[in-house]
């Protein structure tokens, strides 16, 4: 009867064991799995050396690791603060920026705390059905308690791995962040750049509006020929060109800021200095490949461990009790090339270094870069002064000899051209100046305080 019972033959269905019967044997079963390891706590040292491992790794299988106090790598990303001005118009974009931003990469982040979370706690005993086909083609069904013994540090590495992702996708939420209000700063610095210039070419194409309604009544009065007027149209048309180009720039720049950005920017102006130069914070991508090569670390470490036998004791309970046992997992086979795939994942390490130094040396001639053109901008602006200055007392004098009649209409309407196209030109060095600028708060990460994130 007990043996029909248990196998279900003879048309007699499997007795279920009651629900207090199952909780108290799962129970019973997590008690003696809880006898188990810390049986092996305390024996770690004699084991470890049985199975040529070190107690640490024991002691990273059998027990939860020290949970991590707190990534420093997001630390410094949390405690980074904006360049941009608070409360000017940088401030302003920026803040129209993030509101419309959907929050793609912030998703991706939480949904890698989860994971990590998860694997925070898979040191723990795992709990699971159990079906099973007895030789007499029954099923016997029960619960599977199972707690990892030795794993060679696998699980310990998961851990690693997951916190080491919850780092990357941190720093890719910030990366992403930065690059979108860097996109939307620079729609704006371009539409106020075409904005100026095109109020410099508005002004220039006025004034040779002018000269040009001089010369046709000169030309109707007979003191000048058609060939001289021809000459100022042709200066008249080339401004007038220019300032169409100015105004569809802007229109293009704040249309574009206009469908990243949330509404109530139309009336912000001016641009703001940032103080970047000599800054020394971390470059994001550098920041991002120490925590891709952390990641890489626990990866390899994880695959060195499967290829390694593993021990783990378990606890099945069934309608005939409670059976413990002991299995041995891993890979634990041996090949001809086993010895250089070991070799392999143990190089990750230096890898990674090599990495990291490459990563940082390229940010940093990349930033190196970026504050010379500054530099060199700025010497070219200080120079173009003097030259527009100087452009200018000449212009005033033309005017002069030209009211004396020492000078003719034309000469005046050439060195006026020259000297709107100069002032033009040097209007838009400081908006180059400050797109730099914003290049560089982006690589740095500079761009938004990282409480925000």
């Amino acid at each position: 009867m007990d043996r029909n019972i248990r196998s279900g033959a003879g048309g007699i269905p499997p007795a279920r064991p009651p629900r207090t019967l199952v909780f108290s044997g799962a129970m019973l079963a997590a008690a003696l799995l809880a006898g188990c390891v810390g049986t092996t706590a305390q024996n770690e040292a004699e084991m470890a050396s049985r199975m040529s491992l070190s107690p640490n790794t024991v002691a990273g299988a059998t027990g939860a690791s020290p949970s991590e106090a707190g990534s420093t790598l997001i630390a410094d990303l949390q405690a980074r603060r904006s360049v941009l001005p608070l409360g000017g118009a940088y401030a302003k974009v920026a803040d129209a920026v993030l509101e419309a931003d959907a929050g793609t990469a912030g998703a991706e982040l939480r949904i890698a705390r989860l994971r990590s979370e998860a694997r925070a706690k898979n040191w723990l005993p795992k709990l699971g059905p159990s079906v099973t086909l007895t030789s007499l083609n029954g099923l016997a069904a029960g619960l599977l308690l199972e707690q990892a013994l030795f794993d060679h540090g696998k699980r310990k590495a998961e851990r690693a791995y997951a916190a080491a992702d919850v780092e990357v996708a941190a720093v890719t939420l910030s990366s992403d962040i930065n690059q979108r209000v860097y996109d939307g700063l620079s729609h704006y610095i371009k539409a106020e750049r075409a904005r100026t210039q095109g109020a410099l070419s508005a002004r220039a194409n006025d004034r040779l509006q002018g000269f040009a309604t001089v010369m046709r009544q000169r030309v109707e009065g007979g003191l000048s020929d058609n060939s001289e007027q021809h000459i100022i149209t042709q200066h008249l048309a080339e401004m007038q060109a220019t300032a169409a180009i100015d105004r569809e720039a802007e229109i293009s720049a704040m249309a574009e800021l206009a469908a990243m950005a949330a509404p109530g920017i139309d009336g912000v102006r001016g641009i703001d200095r940032l103080s970047v130069l000599g800054n020394g914070a971390e470059p994001l991508s550098v920041v991002k490949a120490r925590g891709e090569g952390q990641r890489s670390i626990a990866e390899s470490k994880i695959a060195r461990a499967g290829l390694m036998p593993s021990l783990s004791a378990n606890a099945d309970l069934t309608a005939d009790g409670l059976d413990p046992g002991l299995r041995l997992g891993g890979s634990g086979l041996l090949g001809m090339g086993t010895r250089e795939e070991f070799a392999a994942l143990d190089a990750t390490a230096d890898v990674v270094a090599r990495r990291n130094a490459e990563a940082a040396e390229t940010a940093q001639r990349r930033i190196v870069s970026l504050e010379r053109q500054i530099a060199q901008m700025e010497s070219r602006m200080a120079q173009g002064a003097a030259v527009l200055a100087q452009t200018e007392a000449n212009l005033e004098l033309f005017v002069e000899q030209y009211k004396l009649g020492r000078r003719s209409l034309l000469e005046l309407v050439g060195q006026y051209d020259s000297f709107a196209r100069l002032e033009r030109d040097q209007a838009s060095l400081k908006y180059e100046i400050a797109l730099l600028e914003i290049e560089i708060a982006r690589d740095r990460g500079l761009l938004v305080d990282g409480a925000r994130m």
